[in-house]
């Protein structure tokens, strides 16, 4: 499984986008519609489709090129989304991004045909189904495939705080789920999702896609759908921790923040420094408690079992990256994601707009809707503190 390195840390990002009816404020199966319209303008000058059909009729997924920074890479995703937009209007859509939509039913939704899918379906069945969530998918290219799996486990130390700002789902089916991110733990119930295995050599992996495909598991290296993987063919690490982000300006943070940990992290392990990886146990529970609680989340940030607020963890790693951000050429995207915790993550402003509408999600779907189009979230009174979050689940 040769792994295609990158000369530079290049950025890519992929964001999951919902249809919505105009009217209804529902979920609308017209992606192929929209993907027609759009399809008659020309792709990338890479060759990159810019939108593309994801697993249901009712997304689209907007693809940028390759680029080197995080103002380039958001505005290729705001002229494609204009030009998604455009195409959707005459259609009576609107569109929409978070985690999970609101109120949707799932067993009300239609697949996109295509014997990847239909594969998919078939195996997974009832969870297959389910899988009615967004998400966005950051590629940071890696210089070497001897870096890859190292700086891969000291990420999952970061996928905490990630999870906790970007979550965005805390409605299923119409219910409040008591989650921040109930995305996050939908997805892992596909066989193949989740958190990664922590592999000491690239040769572990091979194996294990070896074994995978031997076995019938996957059909390629692409079905192994982890929070963390690379990507071999085009020399990236693909970070897929995010729920949908409502916004540009969130996009623009969180992409910045991403970028920013993976370049710090190679940059370490190029100067002999060993950054530290917390065991497979701890990354899990870490990610249950963002998911649950969210900015209000106490995670566990050493192998000794020592725990922080993550917002206060956020503070100093955010401080520690100012210097890279200022190498990257995103010193602007990353200082905004602090604002995120004092506005509101999505999850809280959502919760927030039900109440004040009486627990109508129609509103929410509403709010979401124009928080894509205004590119920043809504103001919002804050939201009354939740549940703490305990130190042990």
């Amino acid at each position: 499984m040769p792994f295609n390195a990158s000369e530079r840390p290049t950025l890519g990002v992929e964001w999951e986008v919902a249809l919505v009816d105009a009217a209804t404020g529902d979920l609308a199966p017209f992606a192929s519609e929209v993907l027609e319209a759009v399809g008659r303008r020309p792709p990338h000058p890479d060759g990159r489709q810019r939108v593309t059909h994801e697993l249901l009729t009712n997304t689209v997924e907007l693809v940028t090129g390759v680029h080197d920074t995080v103002g380039e890479a958001v505005a290729d995703l705001h002229a494609v989304l204009a030009q998604v937009r455009e195409a959707a209007a005459p259609l009576g859509l609107e569109l929409a991004c978070s985690g999970t939509h609101p109120f949707a039913q799932w067993s009300a939704q239609t697949m996109t045909e295509g014997p990847r899918y239909a594969e998919l379906i078939e195996r997974t069945q009832w969870w297959g189904r389910q899988m009615l969530i967004w998400g966005v998918h950051v590629h940071v290219g890696m210089s070497s495939v001897h870096k890859v799996l190292p700086v891969l486990d000291a990420m999952l130390a970061y996928a905490p705080h990630l999870q906790a700002l970007s979550a965005s789902s805390p409605f299923w089916g119409g219910v409040d789920t008591g989650y921040a991110s109930n995305r996050a733990l939908m997805f892992q119930q596909l066989p193949t999702a989740g958190l990664p295995f922590q592999f000491a050599r690239w040769e572990e992996l091979e194996a294990y896609v070896g074994d995978l495909l031997h076995t019938g598991v996957i059909d390629s290296f692409k079905d192994v759908r982890w929070d963390v993987r690379p990507s071999p063919g085009i020399g990236t690490l693909e970070v897929r921790v995010c729920d949908g982000v409502p916004t540009e300006a969130e996009l623009a943070a969180l992409t910045a923040l991403t970028h920013c940990l993976v370049v710090d992290l190679d940059a370490r392990l190029e100067a002999g420094e060993l950054p530290a990886v917390l065991p497979p146990w701890h990354v899990q529970e870490n990610k249950w408690r963002a998911a649950r609680y969210g900015l209000d989340a106490i995670i566990i940030t050493s192998a000794a079992g020592e725990e922080r607020l993550v917002t206060d963890d956020l503070d100093d790693v955010l401080t520690r990256l100012e210097p890279v951000a200022k190498r990257l050429g995103c010193s602007e995207e990353l200082a905004a994601v602090a604002q995120i915790p004092v506005r509101g993550a999505s999850y809280q402003r959502q919760r927030e707009v039900a109440r004040a509408a009486g627990g109508d999600l129609k509103a929410v779907v509403d709010s979401l809707v124009r928080e894509l189009r205004e590119g920043r979230p809504e103001p919002a009174p804050p939201t009354a503190p939740g549940p703490g979050a305990p130190g042990a689940s």
